[in-house]
C-alpha cells in the first residue's frame, strides 16, 4: 500500500463538518457511522448486504479476535479483509474498552493488562505493543492506540490517573506502530467529564502526533446530557484537519447531537443488537415489533424506507417471524436498522454541505416526537 491515509474537509455548518477520508481501500464519507463486526461479522448480515446499506467502513474488535480465532491465524489466512470478505476499510479498536468492561477479571499495571478470557478463563497479557502487533496482523486500515477507560462515575483523581496512564500508553502505541503507509493510527482522548483533563489529554496526543483523534471515555454511564456537555468543548481541542471519532455512540439522537458538535465518525452495536431483539429504529422513533399491535398490520415498518424489510414485508410478517424465533427476523430488522442509520448519515452529510443542518435536525426531532403510526 503506497497510498497514504488522508482527510479532506469539504464543508461546515456551525461546528458540524462533512468531508472524506481517503484510504487505499476506498473513501469514507464523513460524518460516518461504522457498523460493528465484533468477531469478523456484522451479526445477521452478509458483508455485501452491509455495503448495500451505505456503509463505507466496518469496525472489528481486537480483544475478541485475539481470543478467537486468533490474530496469528487471521494473518495466515490473508488478513481480516480477506477472512471476512470485506474489501473496504476496517477500523479495529485496541482492546481498551474490554479492559474496562472486564474489570473483575483483570490486573492492571504500568506495563499493560493481564486478564482472563471470558470464553475459557485462559490468561492473556495485553500491552500497547501487543495491541499494535495484533492490529497489524489483522491488517486493519485504521488502528486505535491502546488505552484504559474508567467507568463513570469515577472521582476526578481516578480519571486523571487513568488518563495519564493512557497518554503514556499512547506514546508507546505510536512507537510500536511505526511508519505503515496506507494505514492510520488514531490516538484516544480521555479525561471523563472534566474539561481541564480533556484539554491536557488532547495536548498530549497532539505532541505525540496521530493520523486521527478519538474522543473516548463517553457513553460509559454518564448520560446524554453529560456526554453532550463534554462534546460542547472536547472536539475543539483537537486538530481541525484530522478526523474526530466518538467511540461507542450510539442512539440516533446521540449521533445527531454529536455531529452538531463536530464529530466525524461513530460506531455502535445498537442497530444490529436491536434488530436481533425485535427493536427497529424508524423516522418516527423506536418500534418494538414483538408487540401484539403489529400482529394484523399489513403496513410496512417504515413507509419512508427502501430497505428489504420495508419494501417486501409487512409489520404482521415481521411480528410473526420474531415471535416464531425465525432467523429471518434478525436478518430483516438488522438490515433495516443499518439502512436507517446510513440514511441518517447521508442526510446529515447533505444538510451540512447545503448549509441547512438546523432545519434537518428540527425535522428529525419533530418526526420522532410524533411517535409511531397509529394501530390499524
Amino acid at each position: 500500500m503506497s497510498k497514504r491515509f488522508s482527510f479532506s474537509l469539504h464543508a461546515t455548518d456551525g461546528q458540524a463538518r462533512t468531508g472524506v477520508i481517503d484510504t487505499p481501500r476506498g473513501q469514507i464519507r464523513t460524518p460516518a457511522f461504522m457498523p460493528v463486526g465484533t468477531a469478523a461479522t456484522v451479526k445477521a448480515m452478509l458483508p455485501e448486504s452491509v455495503r448495500q446499506t451505505g456503509a463505507d467502513i466496518l469496525l472489528g474488535n481486537t480483544y475478541h479476535l485475539m481470543l478467537r480465532p486468533g490474530a496469528e491465524r487471521v494473518e495466515r489466512l490473508g488478513g481480516l479483509h480477506r477472512f471476512m470478505n470485506w474489501d473496504r476499510p476496517i477500523l479495529t479498536d485496541s482492546g481498551g474498552f474490554q479492559v474496562m468492561s472486564l474489570a473483575g477479571l483483570r490486573k492492571l499495571t504500568e506495563e499493560g493488562v493481564t486478564f482472563a478470557s471470558h470464553i475459557d478463563g485462559s490468561k492473556h497479557h495485553l500491552t500497547p505493543e501487543r495491541s499494535m502487533e495484533i492490529q497489524r496482523m489483522l491488517g486493519s486500515d485504521i488502528v486505535m492506540a491502546f488505552d484504559e477507560c474508567p467507568a463513570l462515575p469515577a472521582t476526578e483523581e481516578e480519571v486523571a490517573k487513568s488518563m495519564r496512564l493512557s497518554m503514556r500508553w499512547a506514546q508507546r502505541s505510536r512507537d510500536a506502530f511505526g511508519d505503515r503507509p496506507g494505514h492510520a493510527l488514531f490516538g484516544i482522548m480521555q479525561g471523563g467529564v472534566t474539561r481541564d483533563l480533556r484539554e491536557e489529554s488532547a495536548q498530549a496526543l497532539q505532541q505525540i502526533g496521530f493520523d486521527g483523534y478519538a474522543v473516548g471515555g463517553l457513553a460509559v454511564g454518564e448520560g446524554q446530557e453529560a456526554m453532550f456537555g463534554v462534546l460542547d468543548y472536547a472536539p475543539g481541542f483537537l486538530p481541525e484537519d484530522k478526523p474526530r471519532y466518538l467511540m461507542g455512540v450510539g442512539k440516533p439522537d446521540d449521533i445527531v447531537g454529536a455531529v452538531q458538535r463536530g464529530i466525524d465518525m461513530m460506531d455502535c452495536v445498537l442497530p444490529s443488537r436491536s434488530g436481533r431483539t425485535g427493536q427497529a429504529w424508524t423516522h418516527r422513533g423506536q418500534v418494538n415489533i414483538k408487540n401484539a399491535r403489529h400482529a394484523d398490520d399489513p403496513r410496512p415498518l417504515d413507509e419512508n424506507c427502501s430497505c428489504p424489510a420495508c419494501t417486501g414485508y409487512s409489520r404482521a410478517y415481521l411480528h410473526h417471524v420474531f415471535r416464531s424465533q425465525e432467523m429471518i427476523s434478525g436478518m430483516l430488522l438488522t438490515w433495516h436498522n443499518l439502512h436507517y442509520y446510513q440514511e441518517l448519515m447521508a442526510g446529515l452529510r447533505d444538510a451540512i454541505a447545503e448549509g441547512r443542518l438546523d432545519a434537518f435536525v428540527a425535522d428529525f426531532h419533530a418526526k420522532r416526537a410524533e411517535g409511531d403510526i397509529e394501530p390499524v
